[in-house]
């Protein structure tokens, strides 16, 4: 009985052991160098990379997988970090501010030198714009301006007295008065009104000087009366109807002061 069971066991064993043996034997076994494969590897890779051509506009056409993708297939869109200037409004625009120099803060623009001229002279006096336009143009803005009258009387000999009110950009309105000798060809009593262009008066304090006549000279433009006076920097141009003989000698000049004085001199 036993040994009927061990050799039913054997048999089986012996059945296996040939069913494992049997693909075993069909393999073929085969030696392989090494050093020959690694360098058969390294000799298969050393190919000349493919370099994406120029198309001609400064663009590199990127290679596709033609089996996979055709030029119409969507590319995949970067995802580039946001600019700093991603922030700025699409229609944003650089703003440039106003020119403005301290020169136009500190003087007196044409507009309103007319505009105090004709209230002085009269509204349309002729020849009164085109004469300030004139001025301006030779000797530019002034920082002040006197608005006043004056009147006189002389035989070779004559004298002058006005008051009326500095008009001063910085400083603001102060009441002024002048006097001034004259010598010349001129005889009788004469008043007029007299609106004066001041330059470079930084310092109100300063005006209150005497301001000789330059050189002499006046000169006459559409019955209005125009003389140059200079003290350093500060330059006075006067303006005048009625007066225009008693401007021409040269030892005329315009004493300013913060009081009335009866002395002309």
């Amino acid at each position: 009985m036993n040994i009927a069971i061990v050799t039913r066991w054997a048999g089986l064993v012996a059945a296996s052991l040939a069913l494992v043996a049997a693909p075993v034997s069909a393999q073929q076994i085969e030696t392989v160098d090494p050093n020959l494969v690694i360098d058969g590897d390294l000799e298969g890779e050393t190919t000349t990379p493919q370099v994406p051509a120029d198309n001609g506009d400064g663009w590199i056409t990127p290679e596709y997988d033609t089996s996979t993708q055709s030029p119409e297939t969507p590319r995949p869109s970067l995802d580039l970090p946001s600019s700093r200037y991603d922030s700025l409004p699409e229609d944003s625009t650089t703003t440039t501010a106003p020119a403005t120099t301290a020169a136009n803060d500190d003087t007196y623009a044409e507009d309103d030198l007319i505009g105090a001229a004709e209230g002085l002279f009269g509204k349309g006096a002729e020849g009164l714009a085109r004469l300030i336009e004139d001025i301006l143009a030779k000797q530019g803005q002034p920082n002040g301006y006197i608005v006043g009258r004056e009147g006189g009387g002389a035989f070779i000999v004559g004298v002058r007295y006005g008051s009326g009110t500095l008009h001063h950009k910085i400083e603001g309105n102060k009441p002024v008065y002048w006097t001034g000798p004259s010598i010349g060809l001129d005889a009788g009593a004469n008043a007029a009104n007299t609106f004066v262009l001041v330059y470079n008066l930084y310092d109100t304090e300063e005006l209150f000087e005497r301001f000789p006549a330059g050189e002499g000279q006046a000169y006459f433009v559409g019955g209005f009366n125009v003389s140059y006076l200079r003290r350093g920097d500060i330059v006075l141009i006067p303006i005048r109807v009625g007066a225009g003989l008693r401007l021409g000698i040269n030892a005329g000049y315009m004493r300013f002061s913060h009081k009335q004085r009866w002395l002309p001199f």
